[in-house]
Order: structure tokens, then sequence, then C-alpha cells
């Protein structure tokens, strides 16, 4: 069973966004899949309330603020939406019961620069424990200098960039019902699903 980890310790990066999609492609592969929010402001949580019943299922896993344990048995994908600032214990219980770590970074030096101890310390639990680790690019537009950088700080740490994500408003339209990428009509979203090729490949690895 995997055990998708979506995680940043800044805010507003993108957590939610990802999470919630992540948990709309295995939906779309048939797959049981529950998806867990642990952020005090619950927006995967409510995301899910807005799911219209027509669409694929997506389970609730209930998931205290104050102890992250295994998911039940009876469900085969599971992903797990983090809060800002996860560090300490927590970070370590959810490392604990993650297969596979998503960490969305956007191209801005203030996010660089927030994210650089976490992720030197995904890095280290790497090595130790295998953890498979993937960085997503979001609202990346590959022509800026900021998505050099982006790409030449990540290069540093000899972590994998799955893909970037371009700022576009389907994500938001998408949200607001409830819905992924994943979801609706390809030819809708076709440039998006591009996007998401080599993160689904990763997904599935």
């Amino acid at each position: 069973m995997p055990i998708v980890v979506v995680a940043n310790p800044k805010g507003g990066v993108g957590k939610s966004t990802l999470s919630t999609n992540v948990a709309g492609y295995f939906a779309s592969q048939g797959h049981p899949v529950m998806l867990g929010d642990v952020d005090r402001q619950q927006s995967s949580a409510l995301w899910l309330k807005l799911r219209p019943p027509a669409a694929r299922p997506i389970q609730s896993w209930e998931v205290s603020h104050e102890l992250i344990a295994r998911p039940p048995r009876d469900t085969t994908h599971v992903v797990l939406d983090t809060p800002a600032g996860l560090h300490g214990w927590r970070f370590k219980d959810v490392l604990k019961i993650a297969d596979k770590v998503l960490v969305p970074l956007q191209p801005s030096i203030f996010d660089i620069y927030a994210t650089r101890a976490f992720l030197d310390e995904l890095a280290e639990t790497r090595r130790a424990d295998k953890l498979q680790i993937g960085i997503v690019g979001m609202r990346v537009d590959p022509r800026t200098i900021s998505s050099d950088k982006l790409n030449e700080f990540v290069a540093s740490l000899g972590l994998p960039v799955l893909g970037t994500l371009r700022d576009t408003q389907n994500y938001i339209h998408l949200a607001a019902r409830g819905l992924t990428l994943f979801d609706v009509a390809p030819g809708r979203v076709d440039k998006d699903l591009q996007q998401w090729q080599a993160i689904c490949q990763w997904l599935d690895a």
C-alpha cells in the first residue's frame, strides 16, 4: 500500500493542490484511495466535502493532529496532506509511515531558503530509510530566471524534480467543485496532464 506524503514546512506552496490531484490520479486508475489532512486549515478535507457523488470515490482518512497512525488495511493507496511548519516528532511520525514524499516548491528565493533545511533532512532520511522523494515545481514559468534558480537549487541537493506545474486557473476552478485534472475530459486540461506524466510514472513505480 503506497502512502504518499505531501510536505513542505512553508505555507501557501500548493500542498493541498498537489495532494488532491494525486488522490484524483489514483482514483482515476481504479484504486481504493484515502486522503488524509493533518493541516489545521483542512483544505483537503473541505475539498473532499465538495466532491460530487458522481466522481470516482476518494475516502477521507480521519487522522489526528496529535497522533499519526498507519491507515486502515482496507485501502490500497493513501495520500496525506501535511501542515506548514511540519517538524520535530510530528515530522518523524509522518516519515515513519511514508513510502514516498512529494515536496511542492515554488520558484521564489523565499520559498527556496525556507525549504532548504527540510530538504536536507529529507535527503538524510532517504539515505537511511530508502525513502522515495520527489520535488514538484509549483506555479512555474520555465521562461523565467526564477525557474532557472529553482533548477540550480534542486540540482545542488541531488533530489529529483519530477515535473513543474504551470500557474493556471484550471486547478482553482476544479478544486472549487471537488474535482481534479483526472476527473474531466482530457481535452479540457491536456496541457496540464502533459505536465503530470512524469509525476504519475513516479507515483506508479
